[in-house]
């Protein structure tokens, strides 16, 4: 494969010759009409279909038609400016870059922003995120990651339902559009993520099939048939997403991808496809010196998607852990309900502190099987953990954040637990300064029929989680509106105290090494069960000197006990302070004698320490 250029679809060359390439293997005939012009195609043995032109010109529309009669997009378009309907726009990827002197961060160095364009700003594309940067650096953040851009159905969408994979969203600002961002991202010294979908793709829209066998019935997954990675013709599949990977990262300079539900990624090949795509990303960084990271969203709890090629691993960088989130969110009071059923609060919460997974091998009663393996071996920096994202939040019935759901100190309290941990801390968009409009799903489908599944799958899922009434109509734009941040709430002078809250504890991850450190082997945490608190300890390889953390996750001031072997050295940050809108420092009342700090409800304290 060559890493060297994009092959696939319609690509330019030079200022007269353009290439095209479209892998059809069945097809008997393949044609690009252009205008008044249509130009056919050869086929070879592997059924790709060539050709060479200098009919088309950088932003001309053009159909690719099938054995003379099918007139479709191209399934490679690189822009669809009339919809997932419409002609395929012909894109020149040239574009003047300033990021030379950009160096991606080491992973362990991501503090992570999770965003979606059409509801981040009241843009709604990559200009309003642009327009935003200066903010995300005051707040601290390292890298962006942005919800899928791959062309979707009309304009309001998660992303999840693109069915162009080589395509931005023409409503975001297309290709050009997202370069600028990722251009002027690494200006300011952000590294960028985007959010992939390789496990399926949207059901409108979606010509795959008409072009070749790009799914199999082998497999099912949640969204229907699986993509073809290992059956009969899987060659040209493979082809197709490795080259949608180096295009992000050699054409559009992002940093790192988050593939989306890899579990769902179906492939008993003896290569499995992330292999190859991790073998064609160091091939690719080898060449151009650029580093690219590969992050994997999965729930099977298996480090072998996380380990080395070299260990018969799947070769991802790092991953979503999702079950630092539902531990979490059960210590702070989520009724056990749907999948939060399964874990039990501050003793799971514990336990992710020290391993990341928190089924490991154990019997899981919501699974009825024994599940999961431990992650020895594995630093923190491979594991991302968050308090909310976007579908913790959006598969809430009502898109609820966690500025409605919790109290303003056990926000914060949410905030410390993930910005102290030994992993990758990542924020949902507005959560930094509570946030309380809602995260909902919506969609702007076309197919009536489409729609009223969509609406029917929602309830099938809430009725699932135990949650009673109607959820917003996910096709009605005043949805989508009303997911849109309320950048207004800043005027308001808690939000603003929030904000410098977040900014401060940000500050504390990056400032202290034993805070900053992926040693995950070194972390001690210990869960009073009782009091609903837990005891954190961070520690570097080498070094006597600790920071030790208390966590109230309980509504009343606790008493804690204090470890004889520790020796505390001062409070380096108190969630419950009053210049963070809190009820007053209790940790003056320390009594030294009996080694005991009084605690506030919902609060954390942070101190420096030593080992005895």
């Amino acid at each position: 494969m060559d890493i060297r250029t994009r092959t696939t679809g319609i690509n330019f060359i030079n200022n007269k010759t353009t290439t095209i390439n479209i892998w059809a293997p069945q097809a008997e005939k393949i044609e690009v009409q252009c205008g008044k012009f249509t130009i056919s195609l050869n086929k070879d043995d592997f059924g790709n279909w060539t050709g060479f032109t200098d009919l088309i010109k950088a932003g001309d529309l053009y159909w690719v038609i099938i054995d003379g009669h099918k007139r479709i997009p191209d399934p490679a378009s690189l822009g669809q400016p009339e919809g997932v309907h419409g002609p395929s726009s012909a894109i020149d990827l040239h574009y003047e870059w300033t990021d030379d002197s950009w160096q991606n961060p080491s992973l362990r160095d991501y503090i992570f922003y999770e965003l979606h364009t059409g509801t981040y700003t009241a843009d709604g594309n990559f200009q309003g995120i642009i327009n935003q940067l200066d903010y995300l650096v005051e707040l601290g953040i390292t890298a962006i990651e942005i919800m899928p851009v791959a062309a979707f159905p009309g304009e309001r969408n998660w992303g999840y339902d693109g069915v162009f994979p080589y395509a931005v969203q023409w409503s975001y600002g297309g290709a050009a559009g997202l370069q600028q961002l990722v251009d002027k991202c690494h200006q300011k010294g952000l590294a960028v993520v985007l959010d992939v979908v390789y496990n399926h793709l949207g059901p409108e829209g979606n010509y795959l099939t008409e072009f070749g066998p790009y799914f199999t019935d082998k497999y099912k997954t949640p969204w229907g048939a699986a993509v073809n990675y290992d059956d009969r013709y899987s060659d040209g599949v493979r082809k197709f997403v490795i080259e949608n990977v180096l295009m992000w990262f050699r054409d559009f300079h992002v940093d790192a991808l988050r593939l989306d539900a890899v579990h769902a990624i179906k492939d008993f090949s003896a290569i499995h496809i992330l292999q190859d795509i991790r073998r064609e990303t160091d091939r690719l960084i080898k060449q151009t010196g650029r580093m690219h990271y590969l992050i994997a969203e999965s729930d099977l709890n298996d480090p072998r998607y996380i380990s080395g090629l070299s260990e018969n691993g799947l070769g991802m960088h790092a991953q979503w852990t999702d079950e630092f989130h539902h531990a979490l969110r059960v210590s702070a009071g989520e009724p056990k309900t749907g999948y939060y059923s399964d874990f039990m609060g501050i003793e799971h919460l514990a336990k992710a502190y020290r391993d990341a997974y928190v089924y490991t091998g154990m019997y899981s009663s919501e699974r009825a099987r024994k599940f999961g393996r431990e992650t020895t071996g594995h630093p923190g920096s491979q594991f991302i953990v968050f308090s909310q994202n976007h579908d913790q939040t959006g598969n809430r019935m009502l898109g609820s954040r966690s500025g409605t759901l919790y109290s303003y100190e056990m926000q914060k309290l949410l905030a410390g637990a993930v910005m102290l941990s030994p992993f990758l801390p990542m924020l949902f968009m507005g959560e930094e300064y509570g946030e309380t409009n809602p995260f909902l799903y919506f969609v702007s489908h076309t197919d009536s029929e489409l729609v009223e599944n969509v609406r029917s799958g929602r309830k099938q899922e809430f009725a699932a989680m135990h949650l009673e009434g109607e959820a917003p109509d996910p096709q009605d734009p005043v949805t989508m509106q009303q997911s849109r941040l309320n950048w207004s709430l800043l005027k308001e002078k808690h939000h603003q105290v929030m904000l410098l809250f977040y900014q401060a504890i940000i500050a504390l991850h990056k400032r202290h090494a034993q805070i900053h450190s992926d040693e995950k082997e070194l972390t001690r945490c210990t869960a009073l069960k009782e009091l609903n608190c837990l005891l954190l300890e961070r520690s570097t390889t080498g070094s006597s000197e600790l920071i030790f953390c208390l966590m109230n996750f309980s509504v009343e001031i606790q008493q804690i006990s204090i470890p004889v072997n520790i020796k505390l050295a001062g409070v380096i940050f108190n969630s419950a302070a009053q210049i963070w809108g809190g009820p007053g420092d209790l940790s003056a009342a320390r009594q030294p004698e009996h080694q005991q700090i009084s605690i506030q409800p919902e609060s954390f304290i942070v101190y420096q320490a030593n080992y005895v």
